[in-house]
């Protein structure tokens, strides 16, 4: 830990301001899907309460949703679902609904006890990948003591999970975990290695890096694990939001988050990284909640993850919005990417 606590103390002596305090909201809202949206197949509720924080890919003409499910108010225990839907309708506005979906994944081990939450997606010839926060107990002196892990699952065609595991820091004296871990992607994976964009929280802070993974071990190594971008001093934290679309052989597209000190809201942009995670561009804000039905909720001024999509010339954002319903919001790819300032390559 204490060569992370000094990495991230010299890379914020040095990283000077490379974000505006500026919203210039360029998404269309195309859908919104509420909890009634859904059936779901395999679970003795057939609706949740709230849905939200989806995860999501492309394959051929058809979009995967992985959306976060609560179905009870006294412990908020999450799980992660899958549901299968036509890109073409998504992108047309109109879905027949209820969406029928199964749970995919659900608390299993002490360290998702409280549940699984907010799912990256990634598919890796014919399985998928995800990445997502367990948010459970370890324990420590016979007592359960609090804390968010990241979360791994591999899920075959079918739907089953054929491994979960969290992941830990490898350093030279041994493996260790940090308070908290989660709001990451993976940007490519070869075999059982893997570059990842990760949030872990070191001394306090919480900003966005990059790392290497090792994924039979399931281990961050430490020496490789860099910081990236900076909160700025109007924000309380940043992290990433999506999983990465790649543009070009080295280069990925990428939504971040910032948590805002005036009002507490999420507010989301763009950055371009390279194939080691190095920050080349970035964007101020360029979606935040608007409205009655974007602003409130369980949490109020929220837009949040998880899935990017790159479709044809239209870049899709699918999101959670203020913690119970998600939202489906587009815009052209084009548009997107005049909105980011180069910071190098």
């Amino acid at each position: 830990m204490k060569l992370l606590r000094e990495k991230l103390e010299r890379f914020r002596r040095s990283q000077p301001q490379v974000r505006r305090d500026a919203t210039e909201d360029i998404f269309e809202r195309k859908l919104y899907l509420y909890p009634s949206s859904f059936e779901v197949a395999n679970y003795s509720h057939r609706t949740p309460l709230v849905s939200f924080n989806p995860g999501a890919l492309v394959k051929d003409k058809t979009l995967y949703i992985f959306p976060r499910m609560i179905f009870d108010y006294y412990k908020y225990v999450s799980s992660i679902a899958f549901l299968k839907v036509s890109i073409e309708d998504v992108l047309n506005g109109r879905l027949k609904t209820p969406l029928r979906c199964k749970i995919l994944i659900w608390p299993r081990n002490l360290w998702e006890f409280l549940g699984a939450e907010d799912a990256r997606a990634h598919l890796v010839d014919d399985r998928i990948y995800i990445l997502y926060t367990g948010k459970g107990y370890y324990l420590e002196e016979k007592a359960a003591k609090r804390r968010d892990v990241l979360g791994f699952a591999e899920i075959d065609h079918e739907g089953s999970a054929l491994r979960k595991a969290f992941f830990r820091i490898r350093g030279k004296e041994g493996d260790y975990l940090t308070p908290s871990n989660k709001d990451s992607t993976f940007l490519w994976i070869k075999g059982d290695k893997a570059m990842m964009l990760t949030r872990p929280e070191i001394a306090g802070l919480r900003i966005c890096w990059r790392a290497e993974v090792d994924l039979k071990e399931h281990v961050i190594l430490e020496d490789a694990l860099t910081p990236v971008m900076n909160f700025e001093n109007w924000e309380l934290k940043v992290g990433w939001s999506t999983n990465a679309v790649r543009l070009s052989r080295n280069e990925f597209l990428v939504g971040w988050h910032g948590m805002l000190r005036d009002d507490l809201s999420y507010r989301n942009g763009l950055a371009i990284v390279d194939d080691q995670g190095e920050l080349l561009a970035v964007s101020d804000y360029l979606l935040s909640p608007k409205g009655l039905v974007e602003e409130y909720g369980d949490r109020p001024l929220v837009i949040f993850g998880d899935g990017l999509i790159l479709y044809k010339e239209t870049l899709i954002w699918v999101g959670g919005v203020s913690d119970y319903i998600i939202g489906v919001f587009t815009t052209q790819l084009q548009k997107a990417l005049d909105k980011l300032r180069w910071l190098r390559g």
